[in-house]
């Protein structure tokens, strides 16, 4: 699990679909809502772009990226 790596969204573009919710499997999103918040960015595997990848507004990015989309080699299919 990531301490330096976290998806960060940009709510000004966000469409509130829930993509990104509905993906993550490690608990980085409150899962009771439709507006993702992060609350757990712990969870998050360091390199994941999953739910990034998924949102249709591009409104993910991550805090700690500065390597490029690349696999994380979980089980998220990114």
């Amino acid at each position: 699990m990531a301490k330096n790596w976290y998806p960060v969204i940009n709510h000004d573009n966000c469409i509130e679909c829930g993509s990104c919710i509905n993906k993550c499997q490690h608990g980085v999103y409150k899962k009771d809502l439709q507006r993702p918040e992060v609350i757990y960015p712990e969870g998050c595997i360091d390199g994941c772009h999953g739910c990034q990848n998924l949102c249709p507004a591009e409104a993910i990015t991550y805090f700690g990226d500065d390597s490029g989309k690349k696999s994380c080699g979980c089980s998220c299919g990114c």
